[in-house]
């Protein structure tokens, strides 16, 4: 197993990674999980997108993330980026389309799992992270999981203008819930160690795309009779920053936990 890359030794110690544009990280190294931002800073209310799509592509094949003004939910899969958007429809983004927040990978499969009656979210979470505790829980993990969930119930939000409010406050009037029953898909899932505290949440995040490329967003709950998963175990990270003057100014390392929780399990 590699060392973790100095980039992410770098970035733990909070090191600013600005000067490096995305123009300029043109080696592909397929065993790095690349994110666009932090988490934080979306949480905190920061929606400018700082990279395009078409660069996000040349970064990975599988992923999650959002839009500029929170314009969707994004699902990266097989090299293509989706739109769900807030009034429940899925495009294909435009290369033009900014990003404010991503993670993604190229997807290669390290290991998969046949998952069997997950009655919802919170048991998958368990069943899944009794897999990367077996395999190393301070690793990144990229995970697919298709099948027929008997339950699947997303949310995407409403396009946001500025003044931008904090994510929670603009998904309390302008989050948007959508259930679907007996429909096939793919859950896009990222797992991030807990040492990522400070720049993304630590534990799972998952994201939903039909197979008939119409219906997704964030996932809130689920349920499946049985599905398959597939494990990319990655062991480097790269992050991009913004190096505007409001992204500069903004306190990161402010705890915005209660926030995230929030926004992420709709609790």
């Amino acid at each position: 197993m590699k060392k973790l890359s100095a980039i992410l030794l770098a970035t733990a110690m909070m090191v600013p990674l600005a000067a490096c544009s995305a123009q300029q990280q043109t080696a592909t190294n397929r065993e790095t999980v690349y994110q666009v931002a932090l988490l934080q800073s979306l949480t905190q209310g920061y929606y400018d997108g700082i990279i395009k799509v078409s660069e996000l592509k040349q970064h990975g094949d599988t992923g999650i993330g959002t839009f500029e003004g929170v314009n969707g939910e994004m699902i990266v899969l097989d090299g293509k980026v989706y739109q769900a958007l807030g009034d429940g429809s899925v495009k294909v983004a435009d290369d033009n389309e900014t990003v404010p927040f991503s993670n993604v990978t190229y997807f290669d499969k390290d290991l998969s799992a046949t998952l069997s009656r997950t009655n919802d979210i919170n048991a998958l979470k368990e069943s899944l992270t009794k897999t990367v505790n077996d395999n190393g829980k301070n690793l990144f993990y990229m995970v697919k999981i298709s099948g027929e969930f008997q339950k699947m119930f997303v949310r995407s939000e409403l396009k946001q203008e500025k003044p931008y409010k904090s994510l929670d406050k603009a998904l309390a009037t302008d989050q948007r819930e959508f259930n679907y029953e007996n429909i096939k898909g793919t859950v896009v899932a990222l797992y991030c160690p807990d040492y990522m505290g400070g720049l993304n949440t630590p534990g799972w995040h998952f994201h939903f795309i039909s197979d008939d490329r119409t219906k997704g967003g964030h996932i809130l709950d689920l349920a499946f009779e049985s599905a398959t998963a597939e494990f990319d175990a990655t062991q480097d990270f790269d992050m991009y920053l913004s190096d505007n003057s409001e992204f500069q100014g903004m306190e990161l390392s402010k705890d915005v936990s209660d926030a995230i929780k929030k926004v992420e399990t709709n609790e």
